[in-house]
């Protein structure tokens, strides 16, 4: 059976050790598969050392697990079972003469006819690992390595957020409702339980957990639901802070842009006071509930619409536009407060070490975009029309007050504290759709 062989050179202005130690460590593949792939990790032991694997699923019924080797100058993965007959992938990080690195990979994999498929996807997929590696590595380097402790590890943010901070060489504790792992901790936030001690001497404490406010019409129990999601995480938080005798000196709290309510025409800055309505209310309340001690500077996060392809707002949207029936929801007119989950993550990671970030933070683009905008963009990044509106008294008739203040109401909002000091990765709109759905790619990997 004939075998196919390909190989992809990426440079990258970074020490060899550097680079390596990046791909050894835990959340390295979840910060090189990109967005667009359909692929869901099932099981991983360990990272790249000897007999370390992963077992991935590729599609419905079809996994896929690789065994790791590790070689004088890198590692080896070669497929232990999967829809091939054999992969080998061996990476090598090789010193280019000037300080830098270049990753060689070489893939062997059989049947060769197989490499219809396979060709189409690597050259993009590894023009994304430059990108995505370059900009990582840039991120990190010079900065010291911090004991983060994470609440919400487990959602669409949380989990690249803590993927990249563990890349990074950051020790990542994680909160979890479960029986705990290394690295983690258990709490229940309903019953008010938490040990101290998993909070005693970190240096910085991110809360991201709260139940999707755009999931499901606002009943009264959905909306007792999303208000205790919010509150017993963050007063629990807070009291434990208080009876920590060396308390973390950030604390990051998620909140969000719907603090606002809607905004209409005008710009919000995080001057800015509450709007109207039971986001804004819940906004306000999560904030208020989150009360550092002295000596812990609280930033609070207030998060445009995430998007990634991933899950999340976007994710939804993909199948409409995809089958050609997408466009702006309502009249189109209203601002849509958008950012990119590398920046959101990117924004976190730079506000653990920005002394000048204290209180609300709005973290989102800097380009003020309307929904109609949106919904243009993201149709012509799929090559499909956007024509297809969804009528405001339709969204209220199916939705009710969440469709009323998550989907017709509009923030215009302005990131005044983050402007000055942070470089967004990808601060326009078309650039971040073809990014995460892996569209206009070119290979400078070759």
């Amino acid at each position: 059976m004939s075998a196919a062989r390909r190989e992809f050179h990426t440079p990258l202005p970074f020490p060899p050790t550097e680079v390596r130690a990046w791909h050894e460590r835990p959340g390295a593949f979840q910060r090189l598969l990109p967005p667009w792939e359909s692929v869901e990790v099932v099981e991983q032991v360990g990272t790249v050392g000897e007999g370390d694997r992963l077992v991935m699923r590729m599609a419905p019924g079809v996994l896929w697990e690789a065994v790791h080797h590790p070689i004088p100058e890198g590692f080896v993965d070669e497929m232990a079972r999967g829809p091939l007959s054999s992969w080998r992938h061996a990476h090598r990080f090789i010193e280019d003469g000037n300080g830098g690195t270049v990753i060689h990979d070489e893939i062997e994999f059989a049947p060769a006819i197989a490499g219809l498929g396979v060709d189409a996807r690597l050259p993009t997929m590894f023009a994304f690992r430059r990108r995505r590696l370059l900009e990582d590595l840039a991120r990190h380097a010079g900065k010291p390595k911090l004991r983060v402790v994470l609440a919400g590890a487990s959602g669409l943010l949380g989990t690249q957020l803590a993927a990249f901070l563990l890349t990074g060489g950051h020790e990542v504790v994680q909160l979890v409702r479960r029986d705990p792992g290394p690295g983690q901790f258990r709490w229940n936030p309903a019953a008010g339980e938490l040990d101290p001690a998993a909070l005693e001497g970190a240096d910085a404490l991110i809360s991201l957990s709260g139940e999707n406010v755009g999931e499901g019409s606002w009943t009264a129990a959905r909306k007792q639901a999303l208000v205790d999601s919010r509150l017993q995480v963050t007063g629990l938080l807070s009291r434990t802070l208080a009876a920590c005798k060396s308390p973390p000196a950030v604390w990051l709290s998620a909140s969000a842009v719907g603090v606002y309510g809607n905004t209409g025409e005008n710009a919000a800055t995080e001057a800015s006071p509450r709007g109207a309505g039971f986001l804004a209310e819940l906004c306000e309340r999560w904030e208020a509930a989150a009360v550092a001690p002295a000596g812990t500077r609280r930033v609070l996060l207030r998060f445009g619409v995430v998007l990634s392809a991933r899950g999340g707002a976007l994710a939804k949207m993909l199948t409409p536009f995809r089958f050609g029936v997408g466009g702006p929801i309502g009249g189109g007119r209203q601002f849509f407060p958008w950012v990119a989950i590398e920046d959101a993550i990117y924004a976190m990671h730079h506000a653990l070490f920005d002394p000048a970030l204290v209180g609300p933070v709005n973290v989102v683009a800097p380009a003020e975009t309307r929904q109609a905008e949106f919904a243009t963009a993201l149709g012509s990044a799929l090559s499909r029309p956007a024509f297809a509106p969804l009528p405001a008294p339709v969204v209220r008739g199916l939705f009710g007050q969440m469709g009323e203040e998550v989907l017709l109401a509009g923030q215009r909002v302005r990131p005044t504290q983050l402007a000055p000091r942070f470089r967004w990765a990808l601060p326009d709109l078309d650039a971040c759709l073809r990014w995460e759905l892996g569209l206009g790619f070119a290979s400078d990997s070759a």
